[in-house]
């Protein structure tokens, strides 16, 4: 294991390197610049391909032909440019091509700005292109995550043959941390069903168009089958402080930091404050939030969108706990003392109930 500081964008290329990626097709955008200039010093060594498309829905599609050779790859962008993968994105889902997409989110609509933000949960978690289909998402917190979830990306993206979006917001992009990573992994093998040039692939298609309905129909029951046993074996969430939690802060990326600190120092005023962090958006963490519910008294979520996790967290709770919400946007991130001062306020909720409950 070699032990370097580096900031989350560049550890997110080196990672993919030592897990075989030998294809990167992008077009920078602020704050997920550095990915594709790291790509461009880092693939060529290794014998890659870099290109940088002249849009992101030139690069996109030049995923989509690079991986139906059986090329493990990937491509980086913020907001807007993601938004305009969303087609190529649906039609790599359609004909099960592997490739993982790194979103380094930023604030909008719109061209917004170029500081932190979450609002891109919905656009990725749920699909935002067209059709009946699923990305897998993981949600780093740390330098050390984005190059350990890469890794895992690659993985899961050849497992399932779908894309894998890498999700986090600006600051996990930009910040710098120690990382370890692992020697480099023996690349693999070449996909029986690529069209490699090959005899033994000749015969192979890669397409996601079905002209008849009862194909179509089976083929997306097909992937149906597919997502549902992700969710039976790929969720992954962290948990801190739980175990006698009556209060739960739940939050991903920079916020999830924040939350961390927070109930530590909840915790020092002797309040019972846990943090259950998702680390798939999809396939949600579920199970973890019924099995949470069962002893906590009220969820709080923190996020810097106008409450796109929220809606997970309320499906996956079914009005098991109330749910309370704390919110800023624009690029604004949620102060240390906000959240605190919110949580306080939620524990003296809590506790004046219990008081009422006991008279």
């Amino acid at each position: 294991m070699s032990r370097q500081l580096i900031k989350g964008n560049e550890a997110i290329v080196k990672a993919a390197v030592l897990a075989g990626c030998r294809g990167f097709y992008g077009y920078p955008i602020t704050p997920a610049s550095e990915i594709t200039e790291a790509a461009a010093a880092y693939l060529p060594r290794v014998g890659g391909t870099f290109l940088q498309a002249e849009s992101e829905v030139a690069a996109i599609n030049m995923l989509y032909g690079a991986a139906s050779a059986g090329v493990r790859v990937m491509t980086a962008s913020s907001g807007p440019g993601i938004s305009l993968m969303q087609e190529g994105i649906s039609y790599m889902a359609g004909a099960e091509l592997p490739c993982v997409v790194a979103d380094i989110t930023r604030a909008g609509p719109g061209l917004g700005n170029i500081t932190s933000e979450q609002s891109d949960y919905h656009q990725v978690v749920k699909g935002g292109g067209h059709g009946n289909y699923r990305t897998l998402v993981l949600a780093p917190h740390s330098v050390q995550e984005m190059a350990d979830l890469t890794a895992l990306a690659f993985e899961l993206a050849d497992r399932y043959r779908n894309p894998v979006v890498l999700m986090t917001d600006g600051f996990i992009g930009q910040m710098m941390e120690p990382v370890e990573f692992p020697q480099a992994a023996v690349g693999p093998r070449l996909p029986k069903w690529a069209v490699a040039g090959t005899e033994e692939t000749r015969g192979n298609l890669i397409s996601s168009i079905y002209l008849n309905s009862d194909e179509l129909e089976a083929h997306v029951r097909q992937l149906e089958a597919k997502y549902e046993i992700a969710r039976q074996r790929e969720t992954r969430a962290e948990e801190l402080y739980m175990e006698d939690a009556d209060v739960v802060l739940v939050g991903y990326g920079i916020v999830a930091r924040i939350l961390k600190a927070v109930a530590a120092e909840a915790r020092a005023e002797g309040l019972r404050v846990g943090v259950l962090r998702p680390i798939t958006l999809f396939p949600f963490p579920t199970l973890h939030f019924k099995k949470a519910a069962k002893r906590a008294k009220v969820f709080i979520v923190v996020e810097m969108s106008n409450g796109q996790l929220l809606e997970d967290v309320r499906l996956a709770l079914n009005g098991a706990r109330p749910v309370e919400f704390l919110s800023r946007v624009g690029g604004n991130v949620p102060s240390h003392e906000e959240v605190l001062a919110f949580v306080q306020a939620q524990a003296r909720c809590c506790a004046e109930s219990e008081q009422v409950a006991h008279v």
